[in-house]
């Protein structure tokens, strides 16, 4: 996160790039985990900040075929 303020803004945006890949991929992961643990899709939505729709469409057919 140190070079997302870099002062050359191609490593800033690189550095910002990398970070948004990685966050990407834990909310994946905990989504699945609260799915699995019996969580709404209206309950993951509210903890996302999102509609259930949101949430459903973007992560019912994940890597793991929670639908």
């Amino acid at each position: 996160m140190a070079r997302a303020a870099d002062d050359d803004p191609l490593e800033a945006l690189a550095a910002l790039a990398a970070a948004r890949r990685e966050l990407e991929a834990l909310e994946e992961v905990a989504v699945r985990r609260a799915r699995l643990r019996s969580a709404s899709w209206a309950a993951v939505a509210a903890a996302m900040g999102v509609s259930r729709q949101a949430a459903h469409q973007r992560f019912r057919l994940s890597r793991w075929g929670d639908r």
